[in-house]
């Protein structure tokens, strides 16, 4: 079974397993709209599939938290949210919130130490 997108892929799954699809068919007709509302659904509600860090970024962020400071200077915070928004597939932006920033940096350091500890069980 593949990986769900989002919520229109769990609620299509879930009316399958359960027969709802059939009777829907049965009572709307075979283009009943449950492909469009899925697909609606899907992309209002996805689910976040995180990617994997390239080399060049997992190097950035081996740097970035062996020397890091209290402070981070707006080039960094670019380069940070860089990486987050792609391999989260988010639109995050900069930001002068300290919390929204130490947000960041303790889900960056969550992703680096995953990647850390894979690398040690290899």
């Amino acid at each position: 079974m593949k990986k769900s997108k989002g919520l229109g892929d769990s609620i299509e799954k879930i009316t399958k397993a359960t027969g709802i699809d059939k009777v829907a068919k049965f009572i709307l007709g075979e283009d009943c709209g449950c492909e469009a509302r899925k697909e609606k659904l899907n992309k209002l509600f996805p689910y976040k599939n995180a990617k994997c860090l390239i080399e060049e970024e997992y190097n950035y962020l081996k740097e970035f938290f062996s020397k890091h400071r209290n402070t981070l200077t707006n080039i960094e915070q670019k380069e940070l949210l860089k990486i987050f928004n792609r391999v989260f597939n988010a639109k995050k932006e900069s930001s002068s919130c300290g919390s929204c920033v130490r947000d960041l940096i303790n889900q960056m350091k969550t992703l680096y130490k995953t990647y850390e500890e894979e690398n040690k069980e290899k």
